[in-house]
């Protein structure tokens, strides 16, 4: 699940008292308040957790299996990680964190090819692009090293062929059976 996609439909969400905050962060390629993200991301893994083991009905699967989420974009700062702390890690066993290697020039022209072909993405802009990588770089990248340290990061060179990245990706997924 993505967690950026879990912010831009609360922000669409009629009455939501987070969407004018949330659209602000991400106009602004800010972090968007910890408590708002956890919220949700807690809220959407109940939600699939119960869809897809108990047809709807309560929030544990009722066969015994362990529900698997990979979660995209999260945490990207040390408040979302003290946050997700607090929130989550008695919640959950984090297997490991992927991380998609890419140089920055690549990373603004695919956003921007997605925003030229109609993402409807309100930061698929040069200017909020950049504000993004500057944030990444100051406050997501010290949260990679951190896993690094407890050798939780499965890198992924980002800067090949689709097919080959999905190829490497499912490789380390298929590791974890």
């Amino acid at each position: 699940m993505s967690a950026g996609d879990l912010l831009r439909a609360e922000r669409n969400t009629e009455g939501s008292q987070f969407g004018e905050l949330i659209e602000t962060h991400i106009r602004n390629g800010t972090i968007v308040p910890v408590e708002i993200t956890c919220k949700l991301l807690e809220n959407a893994m109940q939600k699939s957790s119960s869809a897809q083991h108990n047809g709807g009905a309560g929030d544990q699967p009722s066969d015994g299996r362990v529900c698997k989420f990979l979660i995209d974009g999260f945490p990207r700062s040390q408040n979302n990680l003290d946050g997700w702390q607090t929130e989550m890690k008695h919640k959950v066993d984090l297997k490991f964190v992927l991380f998609f290697d890419c140089p920055r020039d690549v990373c603004v022209e695919r956003c921007l090819k997605r925003g030229e072909a109609g993402s409807g993405r309100s930061d698929d802009n040069a200017e909020s692009l950049n504000k993004r990588i500057n944030t990444y770089l100051t406050d997501t990248l010290p949260i990679i090293e951190y896993y690094g340290h407890s050798s939780l990061v499965r890198k992924v060179n980002a800067n090949l062929p689709p097919d080959q990245v999905f190829e490497n990706v499912r490789q380390i997924f298929d590791a974890l059976k």
